[in-house]
């Protein structure tokens, strides 16, 4: 294995292993990263791969709590917004992709340590119009995230039921995503060796950080985790500019 491919290993572990730990973060913390390693066409279904193969362990783990009614809507929209956002990926310019994402990596976390109180979020729209978005940025930047947080953080929704929507939210959505890589031929042979790499860095990501999460506050660690996505989110822009210039 060389350096490049132990990198790689090594960012699908922090990815999987800040997710198992905090609830969220293999699309943010991988797409920072696996962009500076391989091209941003084989990092996208590589992370959608691990991302789901994390996803479906988590559901069986939370499932007590998933409530599917409050994230049904959510992906009906995002069934819509997940093949418009390959085409993107697979249209636009790298670097303004790498743009795109690095001021959504920015602008998240800024989000987060503003904590604003947002009113609650009623009536019929409101879950498709950020189910829409979170599948346009799963299908290109496998960062649907975001809006789902900002979304369930409007719906009051309890901690428990918080996480366990999230993550039945998101291995669905991984479904979806796979298929369109699928169907796009974007599940390349590098896409699968790098995949199959990555699966032992899976597996000690989760379990390191479910560990992990009972021994230290999560908050703490997710507030680092965030700071560190600005500084990256800042640098690919910078680093996209520069390509461009």
């Amino acid at each position: 294995m060389d350096l490049n491919s132990v990198a790689v290993v090594l960012t699908i572990f922090l990815a999987i292993f800040t997710q198992s730990l905090t609830g969220f973060g293999t699309g943010l913390v991988s797409m920072a990263l696996l962009p500076a390693l391989v091209d941003i066409r084989t990092a996208a279904p590589l992370v959608a791969l691990t991302a789901g193969t994390l996803e479906f362990a988590l559901v069986i783990r939370y499932r007590d709590t998933l409530n599917i009614q409050s994230v049904w809507q959510l992906l009906l929209a995002a069934i819509v917004g997940i093949p418009l956002g390959i085409e993107l990926l697979r249209n636009l310019d790298e670097r303004v992709v790498l743009t795109c994402l690095g001021i959504l990596l920015v602008a998240y976390p800024l989000y987060v340590f503003g904590s604003p109180q947002l009113p609650k979020l009623e009536g019929r729209p409101w879950p498709y119009a950020f189910g829409f978005v979170a599948g346009l940025l799963g299908g290109a930047y496998n960062t649907s995230g975001p809006p789902l947080i900002i979304f369930g953080d409007s719906q009051r929704w309890a901690p428990a039921e918080f996480k366990a929507n999230l993550q039945g939210f998101f291995l669905l959505n991984d479904v979806l995503v796979i298929t369109s890589h699928a169907l796009s031929g974007n599940l390349t042979p590098a896409v699968w060796q790098y995949y199959l790499l990555t699966l032992p860095g899976v597996a000690l990501g989760m379990v390191g950080g479910l560990a992990l999460g009972r021994l230290i506050n999560p908050a703490t660690f997710r507030t680092i985790v965030l700071a560190l996505l600005i500084v990256l989110g800042l640098r690919m822009i910078l680093g996209a500019l520069m390509v461009g210039g």
